[in-house]
């Protein structure tokens, strides 16, 4: 005979020993592993990440596709008298600086009169194309540097360092003139032509055109 109370003991070991099929588990942290061994990921889980990677790989390697196939086009060349300009699509015609966005299309494809390039001057022209004066609301074109002439209406186009400009040329002669469209030489031209273009008179007397 098996006392009673070792059937109870029986029965309480074999409780311990089969889980409770309603026992809820507790949930785990998902890791590489775990998306590796089961489908049952959370969409918001490490699966979803690896979608997320691929599409910006893919998209970085299509936008360097694209960078090499289409480079941007530097503008910068130059004109006449080795004067700033701009370069047209075609990459050779160089269109001279002071001539871009004057409402007269020097490119084939019109792109140096284009609503892009200067609908808002001068900030929407490219830098190389742009001078700034003393006074920095103030702008010409950058192949008016150093042109002999005051655009700036300052004379800063044309002298000190903003405008580092070489001395006059062998077309012009050097002088303080009386003219306030001249800052630093006038034109030999306009030598010996019975006017005063100098304060010194040097202009009548000295120079010759």
């Amino acid at each position: 005979m098996v006392p009673s109370n070792s059937k109870k003991f029986s029965e309480i070991q074999w409780l311990c020993v089969v889980p409770l099929q309603n026992t809820p588990t507790l949930p785990q942290p998902l890791t590489s592993r775990s998306c590796l061994r089961t489908d049952c990921c959370h969409p918001r889980s490490c699966t979803w990440r690896r979608v997320c990677i691929s599409a910006m790989v893919l998209l970085v390697l299509m936008a360097a596709v694209v960078f090499l196939a289409f480079p941007p086009v530097n503008r910068f060349c130059a004109a006449s008298k080795n004067r700033t300009g701009f370069l047209c699509d075609d990459r050779v015609t160089c269109v001279p600086a002071r001539q871009v966005c004057n409402r007269v299309s020097n490119c084939r494809n019109g792109e140096d009169e284009k609503e892009e390039l200067c609908g808002d001057l001068p900030h929407s022209l490219p830098g190389h194309l742009v001078f700034r004066c003393s006074d920095p609301s103030v702008w010409v074109y950058a192949d008016q540097r150093c042109n002999g002439m005051n655009d700036c209406g300052d004379c800063s186009d044309e002298m000190g360092s903003l405008a580092a400009c070489p001395p006059c040329g062998s077309e012009w002669w050097s002088c303080s003139p009386v003219l306030y469209e001249f800052c630093s030489c006038v034109p030999r031209r306009l030598c010996r032509d019975g006017v005063q273009h100098c304060h010194s008179w040097s202009d009548e007397y000295i120079c010759r055109p």
